[in-house]
């Protein structure tokens, strides 16, 4: 499942498109400094929209929910069907995401952009309070694009859905697979692949 994203959004534009389709986004105090990145992987610090007690603003969490049962890895990608998210919605913004497919090492790594050229976010859940809050990507089952490649996909929501997800609208009509022709897929190898931290997915 998905383990790795990449985001090259400035943190001006994420702004400008939140602020456009959030009610009460909060543009106080810094923001995020956002370098341009192909590899966010499981642990890492990324950028995540949350709500706060005077409205939405983006701020910056690890990936990757801390488990349940000691000793086991963080849950980095969550299975969406049959449950309500009353509480810890967020949102993640990604320029793309990546799945790998093969049985032995180096596997063959996958680019899925959006056809239409533009970022996207990915619709998240957090848990924990302080510095233990973190956060994980939903996942449904595959729409067409990802189907020959993985048996399951992240949640995108579309941006008239960012508003509703965020306000607590009901989960099962925004978590649902990615329309047909939503994705381009290309090949993408790494010239040097880095080591993979343990992780999780409850998918």
């Amino acid at each position: 499942m998905c383990n790795n994203y990449a985001l090259h959004v400035p943190v001006t534009d994420l702004s400008d498109a939140f602020q456009a389709h959030i009610d009460q986004w909060l543009t106080d105090g810094p923001a995020p400094n956002l370098q341009p990145t192909d590899d966010i992987r499981p642990t890492d610090l990324a950028p995540v929209v949350i709500q706060t007690d005077g409205g939405v603003a983006l701020t910056r969490l690890k990936w990757g929910l801390i488990p349940q049962q000691p000793k086991r890895p963080p849950v980095i990608n969550y299975r969406s069907e049959g449950r309500a998210f009353a509480s810890g919605r967020c949102l993640v913004p990604a320029s793309s995401f990546f799945e790998f497919t093969g049985d032995k090492t180096p596997k063959t790594r996958w680019r899925f952009s959006r056809t239409d050229g533009d970022w996207f976010c990915f619709a998240g859940f957090m848990a924990g309070d302080g510095e233990d809050r973190r956060f994980t990507l939903l996942t449904t089952s595959p729409g067409p694009d990802i189907a020959p490649i993985h048996d399951r996909q992240p949640v995108v929501l579309d941006r008239d859905g960012w508003r509703g997800w965020m306000a607590g609208a009901p989960a099962g009509d925004l978590l649902v697979p990615s329309a047909a022709g939503t994705w381009t897929v290309a090949e993408a190898p790494r010239e040097t692949a880095p080591a993979k931290p343990d992780q999780a997915s409850l998918f």
